[in-house]
């Protein structure tokens, strides 16, 4: 819920919600579509008429007031002057705090903890009056001086400090870091701090304050904490995507942010090291909405749309769009409370420039309206959410040397203007060799430890992607290279990984829904497009861009749509081989879909494998959205129904697994047959089962890990059933799913709990959890004999995009014909 307090400049209220979707519904969410799905799922054999009425109807939410549970209006966040500006007039003197503390996670190296700090400041220019510095130092204040039983919640650093008379930032491991200027103009002023820490052979609390700076709310935290894990442990996880509402949500309907309550609640109870972000942490779409694409979006002729120019007084108006909606929602409670305690690790998607972002057709994608916001929000997402300095200027027609990468700088964007150059790359990212097709920058990928013995992998699926790729071809060798050489060296180092976090934006292990692509893209829909075109017809149904249907976008988007076949084939065979080589067990982070669902690949069961020895077992974790409305129950039960057992390949299956035994509290938001898919806001707690933990609660819960379960039990069986111990029992009554058991086992293995909203009124946001175990991997090269329909970990090629060879050819005999 939001708090009174927002660390914000002031601009006008407006009752809509400016960082929002344009789209009422993202991923087959609409009422039409769920009107559709209803029908289709209750009669198989349903008329064309259904169809029809689908196609003709509007998928837009009609507006209507909103109120703050008084009856009055609700208003959101506003920053700036009283006609939406932000004011460049007023003298500032560069201690007014607008944003923040942010704070990063970067990498781990030897004893160290690598992140960073960010502030934004109100006013700035070519030259800064005032540099901040962060006092960063370790709590002494272990949990025995709170003078508290161990069966008491943690009590907040900052009360024992009130309790004990002591100051956190006063110890012998205390540290001032000077600010570096990022980027300033006469609005803004973004600060960053380069923090390291020392690892202990125990979890570390770590505070850090910043000196002179004033924020506007006096009960905002002077002082934030943090938590570093010990050297020989591994990291606990918190994983989140879709972080806003879609345009037409009735905000305080859904509570506002309240899911982001009861992270802080679990924070409390068990810190959590890193915070994931999947994609969409602020929703950008408002923009053509209420917001300076209106105009550009309102022309109905499609070539007189993909003509329009982009320059400067548009582009500086979309910058300062981008700005202010960050401002906005990084300074919501509890999100900015959040924000400032639990470092965070993000990738980005189509939301944080706009809705469908790269999945128009290409002539269009390539217009200059396009080009110019996609390196508009890149500006500020490389500076909010990786703490980045962003290039010197971005596209605009009026300066042809932006239009590509690499050229000079646009001087009439550095009017006044300063933009921090020179600073090395990051070791944490692994940057693509070409700029994006429609973004003119190189995409940002990242690798880092998680701690002892888990690794992390984020592709960046958005800078690159088009409607027929996700990434090019090198950016993959790119990042397996990588990988692989970190996989390698910690295992000559007698150190290795045990789990490996792959984050996606989009599941990839989800169900298909070609048949619906097959109606978007079928000859039947070219005459309605034709009237759409010269009448107007079906207005709701087309998107207001390419002239496609409306849908069409969100299905390109998936890695199971049939444009992304063959990439994704190849990527997942490809990440066979790695785990196969490493043993190491992968498991896939994806959100962007609105509802939570765990999907899985595994070892085809006539070839009689273990989960804990198979290298193909993936389980793909799909969490969201965290503060976005989910989709309509039909929805999900027509995801459901489509959950079929597919082949990757002849060795490989895939499903969704059964992980909802119950709906959250007393609720009936899906129907009986529904156990798969959960349209609830949600997001997930991954912790490892660690090998150093020595006393193993023993408790009423289910707890199939440990014993207990015969070995061959599962032996055969498919992705319909529970393929081993860590699934049986999965759901609420999962030992994964209880505070006082999740991650207290000595396994290696990982516990996942997806914490599922239970009323969404609720504004404290109370959840239910869903938890299952997700085994480590013992792989023994050979012993279920040497086929490897799987792709190697790394190839070199010839040139960039030749086909990805695979692995020699079985030697066992063909498994039956599978149906």
């Amino acid at each position: 819920m939001a708090h009174d307090h927002h660390d914000s400049l002031d601009i006008e209220d407006d009752p809509r919600n400016p960082y929002a979707s344009a789209n009422r519904w993202r991923h087959q969410e609409s009422s039409a579509f769920a009107r559709a799905a209803v029908a289709r799922d209750a009669q198989p054999g349903s008329s064309s008429r259904d169809l029809s009425d689908f196609l003709n109807a509007s998928r837009v939410e009609p507006s209507r007031p909103t109120t703050n549970g008084t009856g009055a209006a609700y208003k959101p966040i506003v920053i700036g002057d009283t006609d939406g500006s932000i004011d460049d007039a007023i003298s500032h003197d560069g201690k007014e705090v607008v944003c923040g503390p942010l704070l990063n996670y970067r990498r781990m190296e030897g004893n160290a903890w690598y992140g960073s700090v960010l502030l934004v400041i109100r006013g700035g220019g070519r030259t800064q009056s005032f540099q901040p510095t962060l006092s960063l130092g370790r709590v002494e204040l272990a949990s025995d001086q709170s003078g508290l039983g161990s069966d008491h919640p943690p009590m907040d650093a900052a009360e024992m400090v009130r309790q004990n008379g002591l100051d956190p930032i006063q110890s012998r491991h205390g540290v001032d870091v000077p600010g570096t200027c990022l980027y300033s103009d006469p609005r803004v002023t973004f600060w960053q701090f380069s923090i390291t820490c020392d690892m202990s052979t125990t979890e570390t609390k770590w505070a850090y304050s910043i000196s002179d700076v004033r924020y506007k709310s006096a009960t905002k935290p002077k002082t934030n904490y943090f938590f570093v894990p010990a050297i020989d442990e591994s990291m606990r996880i918190m994983f989140h995507s879709c972080n806003g509402f879609s345009v037409g949500t009735d905000e305080e309907a859904w509570s506002g942010p309240a899911l982001w309550n009861d992270v802080v609640r679990n924070h409390a109870k068990a810190p959590f090291h890193v915070m994931i972000g999947g994609g969409d942490q602020i929703y950008n779409d408002g923009i053509r909405v209420s917001g300076p694409l209106r105009e550009w979006t309102a022309i109905g002729n499609p070539k007189k749309r993909r003509d329009y120019r982009f320059p400067e007084t548009l582009r500086k108006a979309c910058d300062d769009y981008y700005l202010k909606n960050y401002l906005r929602w990084y300074s919501t409670e509890p999100f900015a409370a959040v924000n400032g305690q639990i470092p965070q690790l993000n990738i980005w998607d189509d939301h944080d420039i706009i809705d469908g972002f790269g999945s128009y057709v290409d002539e269009f994608m390539k217009c200059d309206v396009f080009r110019g916001i996609g390196g508009t929000a890149h500006k500020y997402y490389v500076l909010f959410q990786h703490h980045l300095a962003p290039p010197p200027s971005t596209y605009t027609t009026d300066a042809p040397e932006t239009m590509e990468f690499g050229g000079p700088a646009d001087q009439t964007q550095l009017i006044n203007t300063y933009v921090r150059t020179g600073d090395p790359v990051e070791p944490c990212y692994i940057i693509g060799h070409r700029p994006g097709p429609y973004v003119a920058e190189h995409s940002m990928n990242m690798f880092a430890k998680l701690g002892a013995r888990i690794a992390f992998m984020g592709i960046d699926a958005r800078t690159e992607r088009t409607r027929h790729q996700v990434n090019y071809p090198e950016t993959y060798d790119l990042i397996f290279g990588r990988v692989q050489s970190e996989l390698g060296a910690a295992a000559r180092a007698g150190r290795p990984f045990r789990h490996l976090i792959l984050l996606l934006g989009i599941p990839i292990a989800y169900p298909r829904l070609t048949w619906l692509e097959n109606v978007f893209t079928s000859p039947i829909i070219a005459p309605i497009k034709f009237m759409n075109r010269r009448f107007g017809f079906g207005g709701g149904v087309f998107n207001q861009f390419d002239g496609s249907v409306d849908l069409l976008d969100d299905l390109d988007d998936h890695y199971t749509a049939r444009t992304h076949k063959k990439e994704r084939n190849a990527l997942v065979e490809r990440l066979q081989g790695l785990c196969a080589e490493f043993s190491v067990r992968l498991t896939i982070l994806g959100g962007d879909v609105h509802l939570a669902a765990l999907g899985r690949f595994y070892s085809n069961p006539n070839l009689h494998i273990p989960a804990e020895e198979d290298h193909r077992y993936m389980v793909n974790v799909v969490s969201s959205a965290i503060v976005n409305k989910p989709p309509p129950a039909a929805i999900a039960n027509l995801l459901a129904s489509r959950n079929k057992i597919h082949h990757l390949n002849a060795d490989t299956d895939e499903t969704l697994m059964t992980l909802f035994n119950k709906d959250p509290g007393d609720s009936n938001k899906t129907r009986s047959s529904n156990h798969v898919t959960m349209p609830s806001r949600n997001y997930a707690i991954i912790t490892e089962n660690s090998p150093n933990n020595r006393d193993v609660p023993t408790n009423g819960h289910q707890d199939h890990v440990n014993g207990g379960t015969a070995a061959n039990s599962f032996d055969g069986k498919d992705g319909h059933s529970f393929l081993h111990a860590g699934e049986q029992g999965a759901g609420t009554q999962h030992k994964a799913s209880y505070f006082e058991t999740h991650g207290k086992h000595n396994d290696g293995s990982l516990d996942c709990c997806i914490r599922v909203e239970i009323n969404q009124h609720d504004k404290e946001g109370q959840t239910e959890p869903y938890g299952l175990t997700i085994p480590a991997l013992r792989y023994e090269q050979g012993k279920f004999g040497t086929n490897m329909h799987h792709r190697l970990g790394l190839h070199h090629r010839s040139r960039p995009g030749t086909a990805i060879s695979t692995a020699p050819p079985s030697t066992r005999s063909a498994p039956p014909p599978r149906h």
